[in-house]
């Protein structure tokens, strides 16, 4: 059954594969951008695919952009947009930590609460949080990601036990590494502040926490699993893909029950 499905942040990486594959499936797709040049490439790309979706430009932060979701109806809303960026937790400029909850978290939910009650007014619907697998481990320098994702999670849990009653479904889908660039961008921000003469973590453990970008998942496996869950009616609620990486971090759950200082 085709559904009208709105995204935010499908400008690039992952959501934009799903955007162009959900509409491909018959989908309405309503897809937004953080800025008009990522627009105009996916209005593009979508014509030359021969496919029907309606773009437009929303940064999340905006509270004019954030106005044009209330224009819409639609069956799944799925609040994607964010960025990433990591550095140690004890030294990281906080400007850079707020701006990341200021996306991640507040503007996020600012979005979900518009989708929520048009969805709490006709009882169906369902919200998707693109989270993370760093919304369920604790990587060292990626704190500052982790902590937007981490409050996610909460949200997105309290959300679905007080959205039931309504009818409204909500869930998470969280992909492991996978190599769309948005890791390996936020990597290099570290070094936009990080000083070695005046820093106190060693740079050499940052560089080789990052050695593990090298060896990143292929994207269109993640995209796949996206076109798969967003407009089906039923699944889990939290949907960690791909396998290794949901059994690596039920792995570190159990191991944080069992972890001495």
């Amino acid at each position: 059954m085709s559904k009208t499905i709105f995204i935010t942040g499908a400008g690039s990486g992952l959501a934009r594969g799903a955007a162009l594959g959900l509409a491909k499936k018959g989908h309405r797709i309503i897809a937004t951008t953080e800025i008009t040049p990522q627009k105009t490439d996916l209005m593009r790309e979508a014509e030359d695919q021969g496919l029907d979706m309606e773009v437009f430009k929303l940064d999340i932060t905006n509270p004019r952009d954030r106005a044009q979701i209330e224009e819409y109806d639609f069956d799944v809303f799925v609040a994607n947009a964010a960025i990433n960026e990591g550095g140690p937790l004890a030294e990281v400029p906080m400007d850079r930590f707020r701006a990341l909850f200021e996306v991640n978290v507040f503007a996020t939910l600012e979005t979900v609460q518009i989708a929520a009650q048009k969805f709490m007014k006709k009882k169906s619907g369902k919200i998707i949080f693109m989270s993370s697998m760093a919304g369920i481990s604790a990587t060292p320098y990626v704190g500052p990601y982790t902590a937007t994702k981490h409050a996610v999670e909460g949200i997105a849990q309290t959300l679905r036990n007080e959205l039931e009653q309504f009818g409204v479904q909500v869930a998470t889908i969280n992909p492991g590494a996978f190599e769309t660039g948005f890791n390996k961008r936020s990597a290099e921000e570290i070094f936009k502040w990080f000083d070695e003469d005046k820093n106190l973590t060693p740079i050499e453990d940052i560089k080789e926490q990052q050695k593990g970008l090298e060896d990143q998942f292929d994207p269109q496996d993640m995209i796949e699993k996206m076109i798969e869950i967003i407009p089906a009616d039923h699944h889990k609620f939290r949907t960690v893909h791909p396998k290794e990486t949901e059994e690596q971090l039920k792995k570190t759950q159990k191991e944080r029950w069992e972890m001495d200082i």
